[in-house]
């Protein structure tokens, strides 16, 4: 058994021939904006993987997305962070459509068949906010809902073929408390919508993360879902689910971008083995925790507080151990690996990005003591 087995072995399976594809690419050409990964992406099919076959999609389980998703990230960073951006998309539709029993087929379907890519522009991950802010006004203005404001950074930016926004939804009827947060799914060819230059570092600029603009922007209203909070401030089932499969497939994804450099420390037989067992330990033992936690949504049982809870915990956890194991496997593969080339300290400073994705440690950390002590978890 190799390391990387299982999860190479479930790329393969939904998406054959991509991982030799990105494989073969200098890892320049795929980190670029502009680059080929996406387009060798939407070409496997990848739009549809979280999609049930019904839905004319791959149907992969969630514990086969993460595996995939590592394996990804072990071959193209800004690939995996963008395209788990997508998944948390089609994920949330998913869950959509099984609380309303809607029109959101239609848009699955159509993510399916015609490979659309699905941008998200949900919280920013600003210091001390709010996973569940917006800077997205919708108002409701005859047959439609208008939409003003702006998502920065936007993974897939540039390839969005739909754009799905959280927003503060104010339908002017004067019997809500106030605005109440929604969803909106809008067509990247909507009038109003602009992109503009944001992202300025190289790192993982191949995710196409820059600002999108939304300067009046109508849409009917059947593309918003509307979403509830709990009388004790907790998410409702729509924004529960999709926040715990953004969650797994991140920490996958950077468990990814790590695991590429172990796998050089491993392939090369740098450092003692002793070192080089305690860095497979580290990053398997993360990984079992996503892999369990993203076992739980396979049930097809109710996902709550518990399940949000848990996936926090094996982020956190997965966080942590990247950051342990990234400075051990530079300090293996020497100083001449790491000059001669841009590619590890590269992956080393992609792998250090999970920690500025929504929710920080210090804004989740209290409201992680609280449930774990019996109270409600509350991330808004």
């Amino acid at each position: 058994m190799r390391f990387l087995e299982r999860e190479r072995t479930a790329l393969e399976r939904f998406l054959p021939g991509l991982d030799g594809r990105l494989a073969a690419l200098p890892q320049d050409e795929l980190e670029r904006p502009g680059g080929p990964a996406l387009g060798l992406f939407k070409e496997a099919g990848g739009a549809g993987l979280l999609v049930p076959s019904e839905h004319k999609g791959l149907g992969a389980s969630a514990v086969e997305a993460v595996r995939l998703q590592r394996a990804v990230g072990s071959r193209a960073p800004s690939l995996a962070v963008a395209t788990t951006m997508h998944h948390f998309s089609v994920a949330g539709l998913i869950q959509a459509y099984e609380v309303t029993k809607g029109l959101e087929w239609m848009l699955l379907e159509a993510v399916a068949e015609q490979r659309l890519l699905m941008a998200s522009g949900f919280a920013e991950g600003r210091s001390g906010q709010s996973i569940l802010a917006s800077s997205i006004t919708a108002v409701q203005d005859g047959d439609d809902i208008v939409l003003n404001g702006a998502k920065k950074p936007c993974s897939l930016s540039a390839s969005m073929d739909l754009l799905t926004a959280s927003v503060l939804l104010d339908t002017g009827t004067g019997t809500d408390d106030g605005p109440r947060l929604a969803v909106a799914v809008i067509p990247a060819t909507t009038p109003g919508i602009s992109v503009h230059p944001f992202w300025g570092s190289t790192v993982l600029a191949g995710a196409e993360s820059d600002e999108v603009r939304l300067r009046d922007v109508r849409v009917s209203p059947d593309m918003v879902v509307r979403t509830e909070r709990g009388e004790d401030g907790s998410m409702d089932p729509v924004q529960t689910v999709g926040f715990v499969w953004f969650e797994l497939l991140m920490a996958a994804s950077y468990l990814g971008m790590a695991s590429a450099l172990a796998e050089r420390v491993l392939d090369r037989r740098k450092g003692d083995p002793a070192e080089r067992a305690r860095i497979l330990v580290e990053l398997e033992a993360a990984m079992g925790g996503v892999t369990d936690a993203a076992s739980v949504l396979d049930t097809g049982g109710p996902v709550g507080q518990a399940e949000l809870a848990q996936s926090l915990v094996c982020r956190f956890a997965a966080q942590a151990a990247v950051d342990r194991v990234v400075p051990r496997c530079l300090e293996a593969l020497g100083g001449m690996s790491y000059i001669s080339g841009d590619e590890t300290s590269y992956l080393a400073a992609c792998a250090g990005a999970l920690k500025f994705h929504p929710p920080s440690f210090g804004w989740a950390a209290e409201a992680l003591s609280t449930a774990y002590a019996g109270g409600p978890l509350v991330l808004g």
